[in-house]
């Protein structure tokens, strides 16, 4: 059966069935869709630079030229961009999946955005008769290679059940927060988490490094106890290593800072420790770190101190 939002049924989504188009291969959505593919799925894919496609083009993938051809070969269509520009060019734009999609197709987008956007797309897509529903994700590079991210989903209740082969395929904790624009918002609480946290660990680090102590030798004390976290056991041993490849991109975890901000803003809401975190990350892509990954903000805390941090 085809979902009809104004009516009745669901689409029943399998592999060998449901065909899937996928838009969006940067560092993460290239193993998420790869998980995909592995299930079973026909995937139709759409980036704008195509040599990263090259990697799920080998697993079988088909190539389109475009958003809205992606559509047109797809009955799901999943999005994982940049920034609410990238979203609304991919989804709503003339050349964008809406554009081709036909009345029972469903519309995910994965990227991390404005709650106030995905509202918009459920509206937008609910006139032509297409499901809509967001679904950021948290878990950075390492969780997309190994398909256990947590998947943060905001639409109806019954699409969402619909595509559980796909969320599984994808991740480990799958939850549905409520309705258009819920999965964003608590990507904000996500993002709101880990940038004040992200801040502890590089002071933390810095203490122990001035203090003359040996880094990995602090990170077997502390890391399994009441100061541990995920950022301290997946990012410590990196900033550790001196290696700040992007896992998620400094440049992208602004954007969500500021989305988070401006709806604190919009809710008369006080967040001192994000809009601190914000100025500091802020501060490290003034220095050249926008295309690191999000724990080189060692490296702008490092400065403050005048501090040139070699790791271990």
């Amino acid at each position: 059966a085809t979902y009809f939002p104004l009516w009745a049924s669901i689409m029943i989504v399998e592999p060998g069935k449901t065909r899937i188009g996928w838009i969006g291969l940067g560092v993460m959505g290239r193993s998420m869709c790869g998980h995909v593919i592995d299930r079973g799925f026909a995937v139709t894919v759409y980036t704008r630079t195509r040599q990263t496609a090259d990697s799920v083009l080998a697993k079988g993938a088909q190539w389109a030229d475009s958003p809205k051809a992606v559509a047109e070969q797809s009955d799901v269509m999943f999005t994982i961009v940049g920034f609410p520009t990238d979203v609304r060019e991919v989804v709503l734009g003339p050349d964008g999946a809406l554009a081709g999609c036909e009345a029972g197709n469903v519309l995910v987008d994965m990227t991390t955005s404005e709650p106030s956007l995905a509202v918009e797309i459920y509206e937008a897509a609910k006139a032509k008769g297409v499901a809509s529903v967001d679904a950021p994700v948290s878990g950075g590079d390492v969780g997309a290679k190994e398909a256990r991210l947590s998947i943060m989903i905001g639409g109806d209740a019954d699409v969402v059940e619909s595509l559980d082969p796909c969320w599984n395929a994808m991740g480990k904790a799958i939850v549905r927060q409520g309705g258009p624009g819920a999965g964003q918002h608590t990507k904000m609480v996500n993002q709101t988490l880990i940038a004040s946290g992200m801040i502890g660990v590089c002071e933390g680090l810095l203490y122990a490094y001035k203090a003359g102590l040996d880094l990995d030798t602090v990170m077997e004390s502390v890391a399994s106890g009441a100061a541990g976290s995920w950022s301290l056991s997946n990012y410590g041993p990196r900033m550790i290593a001196n290696n700040f490849d992007p896992g998620f991109f400094v440049e992208h975890f602004i954007k969500d800072m500021g989305i988070a901000l401006a709806e604190a803003n919009r809710m008369d809401l006080s967040l001192p420790g994000l809009a601190l975190a914000h100025q500091l990350y802020t501060a490290l892509r003034a220095q050249g770190g926008g295309r690191k990954g999000t724990h080189a903000l060692q490296l702008a805390m490092a400065s403050l101190s005048h501090i040139d941090w070699e790791g271990r």
